[in-house]
């Protein structure tokens, strides 16, 4: 069979797949035309002297060098960076309004993203790994494919672009089909499904930018959390909310918004952090607020939220990490609603995630500080750090089974490490 009739067969399961949960073909709405972009000035994100800014003392920040391969092609900030799941690949975005698919074992570029005229924000694999979506504040969402099927894995050509959002915030792909959400900077949520690029649904819920939304786990419905206070869980067949929590509930608002999201492997759970250094934990079945949790510094936001599978520990999925600008990881066994421990950086927390199986109760935290550092999350012991940057890190993803650790740099490098402890 050929590698085009392998792909469309595939293409055709995604979508079966697809509509199980989702919409037939009368449902799916008409594209919207994408609207004027003004391209962000190039030097927004820069300090006046052109350094960067580190809140911590710099003497103190660890910038021993042991990564074990890097790449250094993008020539400003890297805002993003996402891998393949099984194969050594990794995709980067940056200021230089251009992301890459490049290969995490010896640093070989594979393919040029191109086509985007502001910074690319996002980038993301989709879950079977055979296509690439690139975010971008210029409003675009653009789609490649892999073309070979061998071990190659070198040959990708562009499929599609998906206009529609203002800038884009975040890139989410169905757990089990071709179909991908984006959030963006004016309220907006978008669906679209692949290969065809139709749009399937535009959520309009919010009023300021969505910082956070996924998929649940199991695939049938959307949570969005945006700057506006609101938590938002949607049915991707409707355009009206099933259920919205908003500020007007006193115990659920948070000075400032939602800044970060996390659901639960169950789908039953829902943990958000806001940009007063609040948390919050909702019951996604009904609606309702389930408790609030304290451990971050008042007005320290918090920017990253995990779910951690702590079974040996016996505490099973009940386990929650958020991580602050306050450079603290707090761990939060929801079963209690108290605090394990908590895990230090020396500047703000700017990604968090767990490994996993066999090693879920492994976590990795990166930081502004320059560093990443692996921990084992039932003692709260770290294992071990991770140097190289010579800047804040703004993205990191675990790769190969958890083997490497790759990170995306403001110093316009992405660097790979190696994570077994």
């Amino acid at each position: 069979m050929s590698a085009n009739a392998q792909h469309d067969q595939h293409d055709e399961e995604g979508e079966e797949i697809v509509a199980e949960y989702y919409l037939d073909e009368n449902d799916v709405l008409q594209e919207v035309p994408q609207g004027d972009d003004v391209p962000m000035d190039d030097d927004d994100n820069d300090n006046e002297d052109g350094q960067f800014e580190l809140h911590g003392d710099e003497d103190d920040i660890v910038t021993e060098d042991n990564s074990i391969q890097s790449f250094p092609v993008h020539v400003k900030s890297v805002f993003a960076v996402s891998v393949h799941p099984r194969l050594p690949i990794a995709a980067s975005g940056g200021e230089d309004d251009l992301g890459y698919l490049w290969n995490i074992e010896d640093g070989e570029q594979i393919v040029k993203l191109t086509g985007h005229t502001d910074s690319v924000s996002a980038t993301a694999f989709s879950a079977d790994g055979e296509l690439i979506a690139t975010g971008g504040m210029d409003g675009k969402v653009r789609i490649w494919r892999r073309v070979a099927k061998d071990e190659s894995y070198k040959a990708w050509e562009f499929l599609t672009e998906l206009p529609g959002p203002d800038e884009v915030m975040w890139l989410r792909w169905h757990p089990r089909g071709a179909v991908l959400l984006a959030g963006s900077n004016d309220g907006m949520v978008w669906l679209w499904q692949l290969p065809s690029g139709q749009t399937m649904q535009v959520f309009a819920g919010h009023t300021e930018p969505v910082h956070a939304g996924n998929f649940t786990p199991d695939g049938k419905r959307i949570v969005t959390a945006s700057s506006d206070g609101t938590l938002i869980l949607w049915d991707p067949r409707q355009s009206a909310p099933v259920w919205k929590l908003t500020p007007q509930d006193g115990r659920f608002a948070m000075e400032g918004g939602i800044t970060s999201l996390a659901i639960n492997s169950t789908s039953t759970l829902a943990v958000v952090g806001g940009a007063d250094g609040g948390i919050r934990v909702v019951n996604l079945l009904k609606g309702d607020l389930v408790g609030a949790l304290e451990g971050h510094a008042q007005g320290e936001s918090v920017e990253a939220v995990e779910f951690i599978e702590l079974t040996g520990a016996g505490v099973g999925s009940n386990v929650v990490v958020t991580g602050g600008t306050d450079g603290k990881a707090c761990i939060w066994d929801l079963s209690t609603m108290r605090l394990r421990s908590t895990l230090e950086h020396k500047d703000a927390i700017t990604k968090l995630f767990a490994h996993p199986q066999p090693n879920s109760h492994l976590l990795t935290t990166a930081s502004a500080d320059r560093t990443l550092r692996t921990w084992d999350a039932r003692t709260g012991t770290l294992l071990k750090e991770h140097g190289g940057h010579n800047g804040p890190i703004n993205d990191a993803a675990i790769a190969l089974g958890g083997a490497r650790l790759v990170s995306a740099g403001d110093d316009g490098v992405c660097l790979v490490f190696d994570c077994t402890v």
